[in-house]
């Protein structure tokens, strides 16, 4: 008898105050919620073979439709079984649309009710995006999670600029719902958007929940805002999404954003920081933020983070991982990725295991208080 895969859903197993821990049931397996995605953006996680990351505890990963798209190209992924056999990652992934890297990186581009025409940053190339066509696009990958192609308000923007583009992205919103294939254990997102804006905020919000989907996104923060307005437009949002589907902060962020936007009631993030930051020799620990070239630690025989089970902290000194950057050894960045993936993974455990526990407040304040380092790159 061949079983069927479960219904997507999220089942919020507690709450302590707005924080709350869940369980996504996929697809691709089970994900124990609030949960932070490695951005494997080209099909990998940067310096990570798929084996350490699931070594770090990560459960779910997140691909990117654009960068996928124009290499090797979904049609290509699809004909090696999907993204999930492609990068031997057999649990669940969730896509990036492509939205905010044809804003960013995309050489020309040309927006308009239909969709984006775009230049290829790789060989300027001229592509076509509609919602319809990133649907597919994620389809053909086998994405456990679809976003709904948006555009990505930049900030600055005016509250009639603003207007305007979250208008286009409910557009496409509806658009890209219609495209959606609906299959037992998959789901399509919504992304919430609206700059700075309280009002447009929950206008697009309830755009989006009168059209409906698996789960919601929050889009176009953390982008130069700063963290109190990033913190202030999740307040007007928040509450106001199905407290019976995920939430979803894209983009974000650094340790302390994070523990923030659990207290407000967001279960999913992603973000390349702790990956950039490895390949940089910035380490995340729970004394805070350490900087592996400075030449303070060349003959430190510590370990990196006495709290962490990672390779770079149970087989390594800190003079050790000092040494691989100086040297420019490409171990250095591997090891040192490994070991903050691995660090917010550990973050993500506690802060759930804090709210089932209902101690959420007294735990997040704690593991601030430890962060008392603080070094530049």
């Amino acid at each position: 008898m061949t079983l069927q895969p479960p219904r997507f859903s999220h089942c919020v197993v507690a709450t302590d105050g707005s924080a709350r821990a869940g369980i996504l049931a996929t697809a691709h397996g089970p994900v124990e919620t609030p949960v932070f995605m490695p951005v494997g953006t080209a099909g990998t996680v940067k310096a990570m073979t798929s084996e350490a990351v699931r070594a770090t505890g990560a459960r779910l990963v997140l691909g990117n439709t654009y960068h996928l798209m124009l290499r090797p190209g979904a049609e290509q992924v699809a004909r090696f079984g999907g993204l999930h056999r492609f990068m031997d990652w057999p649990g669940p992934i969730l896509t990036d649309s492509g939205g905010f890297q044809v804003m960013s990186l995309a050489k020309l581009r040309k927006l308009d009710a239909d969709g984006v025409t775009f230049q290829s940053h790789l060989d300027g190339a001229t592509h076509r995006l509609t919602p319809a066509r990133a649907v597919q696009i994620q389809h053909s990958l086998d994405a456990t999670i679809t976003m709904v192609l948006d555009e990505c308000t930049p900030f600055p923007a005016t509250e009639a600029e603003a207007r305007a583009s979250m208008e286009l992205s409910m557009h496409w919103a509806a658009r890209s719902k219609e495209a959606f294939v609906s299959r037992p254990g998959y789901g399509l997102f919504g992304i919430v958007q609206g700059s700075v804006y309280p009002p447009l905020r929950a206008a697009s919000t309830d755009a989006l929940t009168q059209l409906g989907f698996d789960g919601y996104a929050v889009g176009g923060l953390a982008i130069g805002e700063g963290q109190a307005t990033t913190y202030a437009m999740l307040d007007a949002t928040v509450p106001h999404l199905p407290s019976d589907r995920p939430r979803y902060l894209m983009g974000v962020g650094t340790p302390d954003d994070l523990i923030g936007a659990v207290a407000r009631g967001i279960d999913m993030f992603d973000c390349v920081l702790p990956t950039r930051a490895g390949r940089t020799a910035r380490a995340y620990t729970s004394a805070g933020v350490f900087n592996l070239r400075n030449a303070r630690f060349a003959d430190d025989a510590r370990p990196l983070d006495p709290t962490c089970g990672c390779p770079a902290c149970t087989r390594h000194p800190r003079g050790y991982l000092h040494h691989l950057f100086k040297a420019d050894e490409m171990l250095g960045p591997m090891l040192l990725t490994w070991h903050n993936l691995t660090y917010y993974q550990h973050l993500m455990r506690g802060l759930r295991t804090a709210v089932i526990e209902a101690r959420f407040a007294a735990h997040a304040a704690a593991v601030r208080a430890g962060w008392t380092v603080q070094e530049d790159a």
